[in-house]
């Protein structure tokens, strides 16, 4: 009976864990939206609205992901000429960072 128990807390760990990772890629998704898809392609597929703006599901390619955490709290200062240059919060990067892991092809 206590190893249902524990099967059934750690399936419940693992949900929370999974829906928190969920909401992380959500508000990731919605800072891509309103501060990268005019340049950026940010889903899964299709062209960045400037060719010289990599899609966001190739990042990987160029970069590993976690990487990129420390350029986002720096300020990313590179690109294409017309790149904003922008520094994340925290919360900001974690955010951004799960959105991207969750659309690697």
């Amino acid at each position: 009976m206590k190893h249902l128990a524990l099967v059934g807390i750690a399936l419940t760990l693992g949900a929370s864990t999974a829906m928190a990772q969920s909401g992380r890629a959500q508000r990731g998704l919605t800072f891509a939206q309103t501060n990268c898809a005019q340049c950026h392609a940010i889903g899964r597929f299709g062209d960045s609205p400037i060719p010289e703006a990599p899609p966001f599901r190739t990042l990987h390619t160029r970069y590993p992901i976690e990487d990129l955490a420390e350029a986002f709290a720096e300020g990313i200062t590179t690109g294409h000429p017309s790149m904003p240059q922008f520094q994340l919060d925290p919360a900001q990067i974690n955010d951004l960072l799960a959105y991207l892991q969750s659309i690697q092809g």
